[in-house]
C-alpha cells in the first residue's frame, strides 16, 4: 500500500463513513463536528466522501464537515433534494458547498434548486455544461449497456495515461485506481457516469458574487481552458483560485492552499490573506 493510501485509510478509519437512507438511497456521510460555519464537501466520479481527507484534516474543529459518497442513483435533481433533506436532518440552516468536477456540478444544481440553503458555492474543477462530454468515453457511449469490467478498464487506462504524462502524480493515481477497481462499487460507478451523462442544465443561481467562488487547475488534463472559461462566464464568481499545478485533484496534491482558498470561502481567513503566489494565483 502506497503512503498516500494509508494515510487516507487512516484518515477513514478514525472518521467512518456511516449510511444514511435519505428517499430510500442510500448514501454514505462522512460527519465531522466543528464550531465554526458548515462546509457540505462533494466528491468527483472517483473518490467517495473521505477522497477529501487532507482538506478536513487540516479544517477539523473549525469548520462543520459533512462529505458525502453517492447513491446508486443518477438523478442530480434528485441528488441535491437529498442534500438539502440531509442538512435538515443535521440541523444546519446554512452551508458552504464546495464539489469537485462531478460534484461541482453537483453543488452548482444545489446552489440553483436550494439558494437559500447555500451560504456560498465553491465550484471546483468542474464544468456547468455536459455537452462537451458527449464525444468523451465513457459518456459517449451506452452507460447503461457497457460491460462494468470496459468501464473499469477505461478509467484504469486514463489513470495509467495521467501517471505516465506526470510522475509526480503517480501515487495518487494508484489511489485512484483503488477506487475504479472496486473500492467504488459497480452500481455506483455506473451510476455516477450516467449522473453527468444525463444531468439537467445548471439551474440559475441568485447568489451575489462574493459568495459564488471557483478553483481551478491551469494543468488539469479532464477539464481544458474553455471549459473552465465557460464557468468562469456561467458563474461569474466573486473569486477564482487557480493552480499553477495541481492536475485535476489539487485538493490532494496541494492541501495546504487548497485548504487556504476553502478557509476563505468560509470566512475564516480575511479575503486576500491566503499564501498566493508560485502555487495558485487568487484571480479576483
Amino acid at each position: 500500500m502506497s503512503a498516500l493510501a494509508a494515510e487516507r485509510d487512516a484518515f477513514a478509519a478514525a472518521h467512518p463513513e456511516r449510511v444514511e437512507v435519505i428517499g430510500g438511497r442510500r448514501w454514505g456521510v462522512l460527519d465531522l463536528p466543528g464550531e465554526g460555519p458548515a462546509l457540505l464537501l462533494c466528491p468527483g466520479t472517483l473518490g467517495r466522501g473521505d477522497v477529501f481527507w487532507r482538506l478536513m484534516a487540516r479544517l477539523r474543529g473549525r469548520a462543520r464537515m459533512l462529505a458525502v459518497t453517492y447513491p446508486a442513483s443518477h438523478d442530480l435533481g434528485v441528488w441535491a433534494d437529498d442534500l438539502a433533506r440531509l442538512l435538515d436532518r443535521r440541523g444546519i440552516g446554512r452551508t458552504t458547498v464546495l464539489g469537485s468536477s462531478l460534484g461541482g456540478y453537483l453543488a452548482q444544481v444545489v446552489a440553483g434548486r436550494h439558494g437559500e440553503r447555500v451560504e456560498a458555492l465553491v465550484a471546483a474543477n468542474t464544468l456547468s455544461d455536459v455537452g462537451p462530454l458527449a464525444d468523451r468515453p465513457p459518456y459517449a457511449g451506452d452507460v447503461a449497456r457497457t460491460p462494468l469490467a470496459a468501464l473499469r478498464e477505461g478509467f484504469a487506462r486514463g489513470l495509467r495515461a495521467y501517471a505516465e504524462a506526470e510522475p509526480d502524480a503517480a501515487e495518487l493515481m494508484a489511489l485512484l485506481l483503488q477506487d475504479a477497481e472496486g473500492r467504488i462499487p459497480g452500481r455506483h460507478l455506473r451510476a455516477r457516469i450516467a449522473a453527468l451523462k444525463l444531468a439537467p442544465p445548471v439551474p440559475a443561481i441568485a447568489a451575489p458574487p462574493e459568495r459564488v467562488h471557483v478553483i481551478e487547475s491551469e494543468d488539469d488534463p479532464l477539464i481544458p481552458e474553455p471549459v473552465r472559461a465557460a464557468v468562469r462566464t456561467r458563474l461569474a464568481p466573486g473569486t477564482v483560485w487557480r493552480f499553477r499545478k495541481g492536475g485535476h485533484f489539487p485538493y490532494v496534491s496541494q492541501p495546504d492552499l487548497y485548504a487556504a482558498a476553502v478557509e476563505e470561502a468560509l470566512g475564516l481567513t480575511a479575503p486576500g490573506r491566503g499564501p498566493w503566489g508560485g502555487g495558485a494565483l487568487r484571480a479576483r
